[in-house]
């Protein structure tokens, strides 16, 4: 088959964009297919005695079934928890939609029939004072998959994510409900009002997890709109 890539963006961070590109990177390859996944840049990681490494990362690296090394997978990381342009201008570097389009380019390269880009947080992260992630998505030309992290204000954040992308030229393949708050009130009637204004198929719900793990998470996720 011809290979599937999609950017993996969220309507805010702890949205859930890792659990859900794993997830689906674990359906593929039950459904025979070889996969990747690439985070470009990732601001939160841990020291460790092969370099600095981060948990989602880490993750798509474990449910894609490509065995590369992990700075193919993360080539660009920080180790502070924050805005990944403010990460860098800490340490007097500057971001490039560019630079990191060439890197995940790499990837895109293997061996396999899917592949995701993960972004950071949201949509409009900024990369620089001109750029931001969108611009990473639009260089790549690729289909985008939106994670809802299901919450008080998501329709809002869901809408506004939603038509961005379709401003920025892309298209949205489809977009998976992830519930991330298990107190969350009138989350049928949420989903349900998604549904009806996001321009996009529901690729499937997540429910409020226990274990939070991909193998977990993929039993709630279709494919058959991607492939």
């Amino acid at each position: 088959m011809a290979k599937k890539t999609f950017f993996v963006a969220g309507t805010d961070t702890d949205a859930g964009k890792t659990l859900v590109a794993s997830a689906l990177l674990v359906k593929a390859s039950q459904q025979g297919l070889r996969t990747a996944a690439v985070k470009p840049v990732a601001a939160g990681c841990e020291e460790t005695p092969e370099g600095l490494r981060n948990s989602d990362a880490l993750m798509l690296q474990q449910a894609m079934t490509l065995d590369l090394p992990y700075e193919q997978v993360n080539p660009i990381a920080f180790k502070p928890p924050i805005a990944p342009h403010i990460a860098a201008m800490h340490e007097g570097q500057t971001l490039q939609a560019s630079r990191l389009a060439g890197y995940c380019r790499g990837i895109l390269m293997q061996p396999a029939e899917m592949v995701l880009v993960e972004g950071a947080g949201g949509w409009k992260v900024p990369l620089n004072p001109r750029e931001t992630l969108a611009d990473l998505a639009i260089e790549l030309n690729v289909p985008v998959i939106l994670v809802v992290g299901m919450k008080l204000g998501c329709i809002n954040h869901a809408l506004l994510t939603a038509e961005a992308i379709a401003r920025d030229g892309l298209t949205l393949a489809g977009w998976v409900a992830n519930r991330i708050d298990g107190d969350m009130s009138c989350y049928e009637e949420n989903v349900m009002t998604l549904k009806t204004l996001i321009q996009a198929p529901l690729l499937g719900e997540i429910p409020f997890l226990e274990q939070v793990t991909a193998e977990a998470a993929s039993q709630f996720l279709s494919l058959d709109e991607l492939l």
